[in-house]
């Protein structure tokens, strides 16, 4: 993994991006600092999640667990400044790179004309023995082809453990990089019921965020060919 001072500058010149992800909660592992960066700079975020994230509270009918991540997703965008957020409707633990799913994703590409598209790590793990997940490498790859057959210009990239550009944050941004994860109240609670939600949050983010030897703050991203 490259450090801070070997990774570029992201790049400054557009106004609008497109998040792709696939889950609930997505968005704030790895990119909700930069995305407070953005908005706070007057740069317009959307986000567009394949699934509602149904399946991922443990001892929740999936039936009300959908509605419950939909509002916490929404509630942890508005907390960073993102005010639209669509849901696709894929199931969760099943997405596939399909191709209605890239229909789907080519339509938000010609409607919001994004100049930057952020989505998910692709490769099969983060680490040895910390495998990837499946919905995160197809929605990944649907998103690159995707764009490749919507043939709009895009600078795309995905989170992950190689990061070739870095955004520099500050602590503000840190902090509501942190307010915006704890907003998943409901998830974060089952996943860890003897943590707090809050703690939760920070060190998450915390592991999320790189820091630099004099002390700065970025969010690394890696730049995809598409």
């Amino acid at each position: 993994m490259s450090t801070p001072t070997q990774q570029q500058t992201f790049p400054a010149d557009w106004q609008r991006a497109l998040v792709v992800v696939a889950h609930p909660d997505d968005p704030e592992y790895g990119m909700a600092a930069a995305v407070n960066r953005w908005t706070r700079e007057g740069k317009e975020v959307d986000y567009l999640l394949a699934s509602s994230g149904e399946a991922g509270i443990e001892g929740m009918d999936p039936s009300k667990a959908g509605p419950v991540r939909e509002e916490e997703q929404r509630r942890s965008a508005r907390v960073v400044g993102v005010s639209r957020v669509d849901f696709l409707g894929f199931p969760d633990s099943a997405i596939e790179n399909s191709a209605e799913l890239r229909r789907h994703i080519i339509d938000a590409l010609t409607e919001r004309r994004p100049q930057v598209v952020l989505t998910l790590y692709r490769g099969p793990e983060w680490a040895p023995g910390q495998p990837n997940q499946s919905d995160h490498t197809e929605l990944g790859n649907a998103v690159v082809q995707a764009i490749g057959e919507s043939g709009i210009s895009v600078q795309a990239f995905e989170n992950g453990p190689y990061p070739t550009h870095r955004v520099e944050v500050t602590e503000d941004d840190v902090e509501a990089a942190v307010r915006s994860l704890a907003e998943h109240q409901e998830y974060l609670g089952v996943l860890d019921p003897s943590t707090p939600v809050l703690e939760q949050a920070r060190a998450q983010v915390g592991l999320m965020v790189q820091t630099a030897d004099d002390g700065s703050r970025s969010v690394g991203l890696a730049k995809i060919d598409t």
